[in-house]
């Protein structure tokens, strides 16, 4: 059996060496297409209604238990939380992307920071387009803490935050020498993307199916925008990244 499975082993290796697909790439496609699977199965089982008891279940869980009006916890709780759903709006995400592209600007890396922003506003596009595609009614089981404007699958908020916060987690990782500092920004993007998507939920304006869609989608995406600078940038089309140190 060893021997069976050393030979699989060597003949992948074989494989993606001979068609230029190096470890790191296979391991991109990979995760991009266990989220993006992800979300294809959410939406089907949103579209079935199949998520509703799912769905119900945890809304209903962080409200206080006789006053569904009231979400669980102190009040100053309540606002901390409306604090941390700000992460995920447009304007807070605009001036981090604004920002962000500026600093790459000053530090003559137009074409990165062109890239950075053509990704961002790729990604709104493509969540507004979900958001229309499926046309999903914001949950009605409970009272929304904050305003809300468009359509509830998926989460805007949740798609964005891990667009914004993911691809720049990534772009800021590989300036990194070492790799706990590498894991730090890295870990501290995913924190900040799921911080975000569960205040939608706490605050009543999204079901939890719409977080978990709006999260695989947006990490999908950042990952493929990511992938392609890295690409553009190892064949000199983009600048190359600065190295810390």
């Amino acid at each position: 059996m060893s021997s069976s499975n050393d030979t699989g082993h060597r003949r992948a290796l074989e494989f993606l060496k001979a068609t230029g697909i190096d470890k790191a790439v296979a391991a991109v496609v990979a995760v991009g297409s266990l989220l993006l699977f992800g979300f294809i199965k959410i939406a089907d089982e949103v579209v079935e209604g199949e998520t509703r008891t799912f769905d119900e279940a945890i809304l209903m869980a962080l409200r206080t238990p006789g006053d569904i009006t009231q979400p669980i916890g102190p009040p100053w709780l309540h606002e901390m939380v409306r604090d941390f759903t700000a992460l995920g709006s447009t304007g807070v995400l605009a001036v981090i992307t604004f920002g962000v592209a500026s600093w790459l600007l000053f530090s003559k890396r137009a074409k990165t920071a062109g890239l950075v922003v053509a990704s961002v506003v790729g990604g709104v596009a493509f969540s507004n387009l979900l958001k229309w595609s499926f046309a999903r009614p914001r949950p009605d089981l409970v009272p929304h803490s904050v305003a809300v404007f468009t359509n509830s699958f998926p989460s805007g908020h949740a798609m964005m935050s891990a667009v914004v916060y993911l691809t720049l987690g990534i772009l800021i990782a590989r300036t990194q020498q070492t790799l706990a500092l590498k894991i730090y920004v890295l870990a501290l993007a995913v924190f900040l993307t799921a911080l975000v998507g569960m205040s939608r939920v706490y605050l009543g304006v999204h079901w939890p199916s719409d977080v978990l869609a709006g999260w695989a989608v947006g990490a999908c995406w950042a990952l493929f925008c990511s992938f392609i600078l890295s690409g553009l940038q190892e064949t000199g089309k983009v600048e190359p990244e600065s190295k810390a140190g």
